[in-house]
């Protein structure tokens, strides 16, 4: 059995063929085996301890956040659910229950 190689997308080691591509279960990403990895400018966006984040995620906030022009803090603890990632300097794009929508920096949360 031959040893596929690792996503280049995300660095997943559960690679898979289909037909003659191969598959990354945990990102979706497809490639073809051999072809020198394409540039794709696709960002790798990682949490507080290094798991891959995706676009519908739920994560966890890690510290207490306060909000800039506001009394209101995000407690540690608090869950987001279905997050949306972004280019800038917050890399999450989410809506906070009691608070509603904000950014968040993907240094401050945990996949839950």
């Amino acid at each position: 059995m031959s040893e596929l190689p690792p996503c280049p997308k995300c660095a997943s080691t559960y690679t898979y063929e289909d037909g003659g591509q191969c598959v990354c279960p945990e990102c979706g990403h497809e490639w073809m085996p051999g072809q020198a990895d394409a540039v794709e400018d696709a960002r790798v966006v990682r949490d507080a301890v290094g798991n891959v984040l995706q676009d519908g995620d739920t994560v966890t906030v890690i510290k207490d956040l306060k909000l800039k022009g506001s009394s209101l803090v995000v407690k540690v603890g608090t869950k987001v659910r279905n997050i949306r990632l972004v280019d800038g300097d917050h890399d999450i794009d989410c809506k906070v229950d009691g608070i509603g929508q904000m950014g968040l920096k993907s240094e401050f949360v945990k996949k839950a």
